[in-house]
């Protein structure tokens, strides 16, 4: 009956100690600053959220807050994040107009607008604004990416300084991006005609439907046809059996890079789809790859 007890008595035990180090991965300590709005956009406040660390290294990662291009500054919360927070991140939650509100065009300038605006103020907030990460996942990881292949210096006659500012990024972690939307591939989304996802016609805009027209606008707003020498190291994790954004789209995407000689790794969770459960582990890899690529004592 003792040595029962015993067992009972370290079970829970086990239980306890499993139970509270979950409770303590999801509730990293930080700092909430008050809600910034760094544009308008169709009469829409967009704004961004950031979470300070106790101990900041002095570098940010924006986390591009978007789903299927839809968007929301509820839509994310810190214990995301949580590895991140906990190695000294600043993270800036920014958030943009869902489609089809406004097209996915729109949407890429907003959230270039949003690094520039974080950037521009990067004393504000205890950043490096030449060491400013991105991470995201699916539409977020569309927007991730072509922030590392097309974003840049704004014009330098802008009449707002925080538009002359660039909105390149320097290292880029994010799950199951969207990166070629004139190839979808064996994609749920792939209406057999070369025209753009079938659920997300609206998204670009009222020209979408004219076949010319939609080449030009599917390769504008696809990653692949802007990978260039220098594009910062990138981190794509992706599940092997997804439907919806077939891993052929980071296969071909990470080829692209490495015929130019830039560093990107490929990580594929075999069976998984859009999406696990255990995604929220994963960021743990992010954070590896941000203290490679972003701090200059780990280089």
């Amino acid at each position: 009956m003792r040595i029962v007890l015993l067992v009972l008595l370290g079970i829970v035990a086990v239980v306890a100690l499993l139970a509270g180090g979950v409770w303590w991965y999801f509730h990293p300590r930080f700092e909430q600053g008050d809600r910034v709005v760094y544009t308008q956009r169709h009469g829409h406040d967009l704004t961004f959220d950031t979470f300070r660390p106790p101990r900041p290294n002095g570098l940010g990662v924006v986390v591009v807050v978007s789903g299927g291009w839809r968007s929301g500054p509820d839509g994310f919360r810190p214990w995301m994040a949580a590895p991140l927070l906990r190695r000294g991140y600043t993270i800036f939650a920014v958030s943009h107009l869902s489609q089809p509100q406004a097209t996915v065009m729109e949407i890429v300038e907003d959230v270039n607008r949003g690094v520039r605006f974080i950037r521009h103020h990067a004393p504000d907030y205890g950043i490096d604004p030449n060491r400013i990460g991105v991470a995201g996942g699916s539409a977020g990881g569309h927007l991730s990416l072509m922030l590392a292949t097309r974003g840049g210096p704004g014009p330098a006659d802008a009449a707002d300084p925080v538009d002359r500012e660039s909105s390149a990024v320097q290292a880029v972690a994010i799950f199951f991006p969207v990166t070629d939307l004139l190839n979808l591939g064996p994609s749920t989304e792939n209406a057999g005609d070369g025209g753009p996802p079938k659920s997300f016609v609206k998204a670009f805009g009222p020209q979408a439907t004219d076949m010319a027209a939609w080449k030009q606008i599917g390769r504008e707003m696809s990653p692949i046809y802007y990978v260039q020498p220098g594009i910062p190291p990138i981190l794509i994790l992706h599940g092997g059996a997804d439907t919806l954004v077939p891993l052929e789209q980071s296969e071909r995407f990470v080829a692209r890079v490495r015929e130019v000689g830039g560093t990107i790794e490929l990580v594929v969770r075999p069976g998984k789809q859009h999406g696990w459960l255990t995604m929220v582990w994963d960021i743990r890899r992010f954070a590896d790859w941000f203290d490679r690529h972003l701090r200059p004592d780990r280089k």
